[in-house]
């Protein structure tokens, strides 16, 4: 199955210094709401193999206008509401959206 024409989304955050398992506490809050989500295929939580505070949510979607259509949609802020705090502002993009041009 090709994977060309899908739409990844990365989203980086920061667990607060006294609170390791946050961002994975709210991650697990927001992925069983957006269970069924049309478009969205799954997601994942990645945490820094140098840094266990940094932390970054990679969702993957059918396709760029299946998660623009839910990005627009009156649901997506409140859904990711509770990640929302530990977004790295630090970072000049802490939001990227990617589509996948070639698979192997």
């Amino acid at each position: 199955m090709s994977t060309a024409g899908r739409a990844r989304v990365m989203v980086w955050h920061r667990a607060p210094a006294d609170d390791v398992d946050a961002v994975a506490k709210a991650y697990d809050q927001i992925s069983r709401h957006l269970e069924g989500t049309p478009g969205l295929i799954g997601n994942e939580l990645l945490r820094s193999t140098t840094d266990p505070h940094r932390m970054v949510v990679l969702s993957e979607w059918e396709s760029l206008a299946a998660f623009r259509v839910w990005e627009e949609g009156v649901s997506h802020r409140p859904s990711t509401s509770p990640l929302r705090q530990y977004q790295d502002r630090e970072l000049p993009n802490f939001f990227e959206v990617f589509e996948v041009t070639a698979a192997f």
